[in-house]
């Protein structure tokens, strides 16, 4: 009887044995850094990382935009204060001068008329 107990013993520990050579291959490709998951954990820290420096630059930029944008804001508001002030300084000017009128024409289609204004500062008297 402790034969058979011992050739089952020696064939359950070359099974084990077996069982484990297999378990070791499947783990050594499985873990492989080209075709394995272990080469797709790899790729996946490569872009986590080119993320992460992409995040810090795009964050770097935002942020100098912002200031950009903020100062030019402040610039607008500086201008738009200008341009009430000249509106509100225009209202105080007096009217301009009426233009003149087109000269008058005859009736027929002939030459325009023209009259004849004493120059300025004479008063019109003689």
């Amino acid at each position: 009887m402790e034969l058979i107990a011992d050739i089952l013993l020696v064939a359950g520990a070359l099974a084990a044995g077996l069982y484990c050579h297999v378990l070791a291959r499947r783990l050594s490709r499985f873990n492989d850094l080209e075709s394995g998951v272990g080469g797709a954990v790899a790729v996946l820290s490569a872009q986590v990382d080119d993320l992460a420096r992409t995040l810090q630059d795009a964050q770097a930029a935002a942020g100098a935009e912002s200031r950009s944008l903020a100062t030019l804001t402040g610039r607008a508001e500086a201008v738009a204060k200008r341009l009430e002030l000249l509106v509100a300084a225009m209202h105080d000017l007096p009217e301009p001068p009426a233009p003149p009128e087109p000269p008058k024409t005859a009736g027929n289609g002939a030459a325009p008329v023209f009259r004849r204004h004493p120059p300025p500062g004479d008063g019109g008297t003689a």
